[in-house]
């Protein structure tokens, strides 16, 4: 019998206008929820974390649609993984806790495979 294979998920993170319009104490907050958030994803049973790249240089105001603002590669063992993943956006507290990480980011995973090439 085959290994099962790990999907390829390609996270996309983008910033919400509620994060615009937030103090620069938000956004602290949401910083410090959001390093807990991306510190959950690595943290899941079976993930791997290939690598990450962030565009918030380049990229100024929030993405709401493609180009996002920053993408997370990662190895995940299925699908309900990669949900698991993505509900850290419901559930990781900002600053006092009244709200969550999805006022202020939004995320989309972009599941497939490896592609090998011998």
């Amino acid at each position: 019998m085959e290994d099962k294979k790990p999907l390829r998920v390609l996270f996309c993170i983008g910033v919400n206008q509620n994060f615009m319009d937030g103090t620069a104490a938000d956004m602290k907050d949401v910083w410090v929820a959001f390093l807990a958030m991306m510190r959950g994803i690595r943290d899941l049973p079976g993930v791997r974390v290939l690598g990450n790249l962030d565009d918030d240089r380049i990229m100024v105001g929030p993405s709401v649609q493609f180009p996002w603002t920053t993408y997370v590669l990662a190895d995940v063992p299925d699908f309900e993984t990669v949900v698991e993943a993505c509900n850290l956006f419901r559930a990781t507290p900002v600053g006092d806790g009244t709200y969550k990480l999805w006022k202020y980011m939004r995320v989309e995973a972009r599941v497939g495979r490896e592609l090998v090439i011998d």
